[in-house]
């Protein structure tokens, strides 16, 4: 297949989410032969008819690239009228791009679609609906459900996924320090970067700013026993003392050059194999997702491990899907692209070219058939979520109407606290002006 790459830069239910743990586990302990199996059975092949060109877009590592630009090779070898025109990058700049084709009723055909994006879609009428043509008995009620606005399924759940912390391990065991822990404490995680900082070079750092990082906040103050900063239904609900406790820390930890200055710490690009803090080695930890851990494994194989979430009074951790396949309701392919997408989500040959660049796959079937197969990374995607499980807090996707506020208010307010323009005081009192436009 010739593939036709778009550069892009990528940006970033009300469901609670409770992912099959059960699932994982007789999946470790299955030992029938994958030739057997029934996740080994192949999906029909679609009918050979007039040529159908698919645009899809998603955002991710170089290994989710590769790995699905292997699968669309596959899925047109078993359908050859089918063909893809692949869109796809990092995160950054993605919800911008995909925002604007939308609106102008030129986004692609197959969407790979972010859970704080969905109900915003969905509301615009810009989403097909896929309660038919798409296999989704062996993928938990939740999960599915997950993928619905106002009782009606617009997106198909690819992985499941908890939030953690990524951290360079050879580097901490160098270091000679006592590596992060699971079920650690907020004064644990900063007291860590503290002690890695005294052995580290000048111009190395230990932890990300996570001044600007609204999903970083939103953990640490349901942590805190005072909710999401944005509830479900819309309303603000930033806790003053909270808001102030947590960028006074961080401006801290910024004099102590824990954290990187702010000419650095902005120009960190999630899953770039160059400009990603954590890859190039600028930082030593990083807060991420399990369904990212391939793309990190994939720049530095070994090098990394991931631990759980700081918490406070409560958790902080939370599960949900990694992301969705969503159709564009302009595709004239509507019915092509719900038969890729079932193949993507319940084909063993899919699932042998994806593996878990996804997250952890949310077919029971082909999470049993790959269990055997999995790499000791993959694992510790899972030993990520079983960790997460027990108390994790209750999903929020993101209320209707507030997504710019989320990814692009509160950052550009924390990145004024970053560079010293604006007092933490003033950037809440900022936060608070912003929302009046969207309450």
């Amino acid at each position: 297949m010739k593939v036709q790459m778009r550069q892009w830069s990528m940006l970033s239910m009300t469901a609670i989410i409770a992912l099959t743990l059960s699932a994982c586990g007789s999946g470790n302990t299955s030992s029938t032969p994958a030739a057997s199996s029934p996740a080994a059975t192949k999906a029909p092949a679609a009918t050979a008819s007039q040529p159908v060109k698919l645009r899809i877009v998603w955002w991710g590592s170089q290994a989710r690239h590769d790995a699905t630009l292997k699968a669309l090779d596959a899925y047109t070898k078993k359908n050859p009228n089918v063909t893809f025109e692949p869109e796809f990058s990092g995160f950054d700049g993605y919800a911008d791009k995909l925002a604007t084709q939308a609106a102008a009723k030129n986004a692609p055909d197959i969407i790979q679609m972010d859970p704080a994006w969905l109900a915003e879609y969905a509301g615009r009428n810009q989403l097909a609906e896929l309660s038919k043509g798409i296999r989704t008995e062996d993928i938990d009620k939740s999960l599915v459900d997950s993928g619905k606005f106002k009782d009606k399924l617009y997106a198909i759940p690819l992985g499941n996924n908890a939030t953690g912390m990524i951290y360079n391990k050879n580097a901490v065991d160098k270091l000679g320090i006592t590596p992060p822990k699971n079920s650690w404490t907020w004064d644990e995680y900063f007291q860590f970067g503290k002690d890695a900082k005294a052995k580290l070079e000048k111009d190395k750092y230990v932890l990300m700013d996570a001044t600007s990082d609204y999903t970083t906040y939103s953990s640490y103050q349901i942590s805190q026993g005072k909710g999401y900063p944005i509830t479900v239904d819309g309303k603000f609900n930033f806790d003053k003392d909270t808001y102030l406790t947590f960028v006074k820390k961080y401006t801290e930890l910024r004099t102590a050059g824990v954290v990187p200055p702010a000419e650095i710490a902005t120009t960190d690009k999630e899953s770039d194999a160059k400009l990603d803090l954590m890859n190039n080695d600028t930082v030593l930890m990083k807060r991420t997702f399990a369904a990212l851990f391939p793309g990190y494994e994939g720049v530095k194989p070994s090098a990394y491990s991931l631990v759980s979430q700081p918490k406070g009074p409560q958790s902080s951790g939370f599960l949900k899907p990694s992301m969705f396949w969503s159709v564009s309701a302009d595709s004239k392919y509507a019915e092509e692209s719900k038969k890729f997408i079932d193949w993507f989500v319940n084909d063993s040959e899919a699932a042998d070219l994806l593996t878990t660049t996804r997250g952890v796959p949310v077919s029971k079937k082909m999470l049993e058939y790959l269990t055997p197969k999995l790499t000791p990374a993959d694992k510790l995607q899972i030993e990520l979520i079983k960790t997460v499980a027990p108390d994790a807090q209750p999903f929020n996707a993101g209320a209707k109407g507030w997504s710019n506020y989320t990814a692009k208010d509160f950052k550009n307010i924390g990145e004024k606290i970053m560079f010293g323009k604006i007092t933490p005081e003033a950037a809440y009192e900022e936060l608070v002006k912003k929302a009046k436009d969207y309450q």
